[in-house]
């Protein structure tokens, strides 16, 4: 599995890091995941399956802008 760390804008609660956890989470070969509200970043395993965009874009489209 590949680690993955993503910058993630606009978080500003428990309810935001669900819902960002939800939206990363149904994605295929998501392994470990830990989300920081202080840092305002996911660390994540995924496998090869899928892509870093395809991360970014599952947390876009939850309507929180990211980056790698």
């Amino acid at each position: 599995m590949d680690t993955l760390t993503i910058k993630i804008s606009g978080m500003k609660d428990a309810g935001c890091v669900r819902t960002v956890a939800n939206a990363i989470q149904d994605l295929p070969g998501i392994g470990y995941l830990e989300i920081s509200l202080e840092k305002g970043e996911a660390e994540l395993e995924h496998g090869k399956f899928i892509s870093p965009g395809d991360i970014l874009q599952a947390i876009e489209d939850a309507g929180y802008p990211a980056s790698c």
